[in-house]
């Protein structure tokens, strides 16, 4: 007898599955700023998004997935350790190990099943972009648009040759 192929989607990468959790939590309880490993993987378990916990989500929420920790072994910039040792969703312009650079920050829309795919658009549209996140997360950037009033309403090139005026 012969056998057909069978095309089968890859399983949820556990990587994948953390990311959803937390995105949920999130989402869930957008006045926190951050969770508890703990609380990740029992969202995870609550979901049943890979029908049942797999060995390998506590330590992708602990170290795999952790963009400010050593990559061993992957470089995922998935979630973010907290001062307190709490996790979050990674975000721009969040530091990282820079052995992480390259590495994935959220889940490629195709990998992960069509009922959290809703995730993406809101991390993009309410969390990655958080007001005052940039200024928060890097303290030059935080000095953009600093002293502008100083030419407000000159040309600032009319204003950088006023003030060269006489310097010769």
């Amino acid at each position: 007898m012969l056998k057909t192929a069978i095309s089968r989607k890859p399983s949820l990468k556990v990587a994948d599955e953390v990311w959803i959790a937390t995105a949920l939590l999130h989402r869930e309880n957008p006045r926190r700023q951050s969770f508890e490993v703990h609380e990740i993987v029992d969202r995870a378990v609550k979901e049943h998004i890979a029908r049942e916990l797999r060995p390998g989500v506590y330590v992708h929420a602990v170290q795999h997935c952790v963009a400010n920790r050593p990559p061993n072994p992957g470089r995922y910039r998935l979630l973010y350790e907290t001062e307190d040792g709490e996790r979050r969703l990674f975000r721009y312009p969040d530091a990282y190990h820079s052995a992480r650079e390259g590495g994935k920050t959220i889940p490629r829309k195709e990998d992960i099943p069509a009922e959290y795919r809703d995730l993406l658009d809101w991390y993009a549209s309410e969390y990655a972009l958080k007001p005052g996140a940039l200024e928060q997360a890097d303290t030059i950037l935080g000095l953009l648009g600093l002293g502008k009033e100083i030419w407000a309403g000159e040309d600032p090139d009319e204003y950088v040759r006023r003030l060269r005026e006489g310097w010769e």
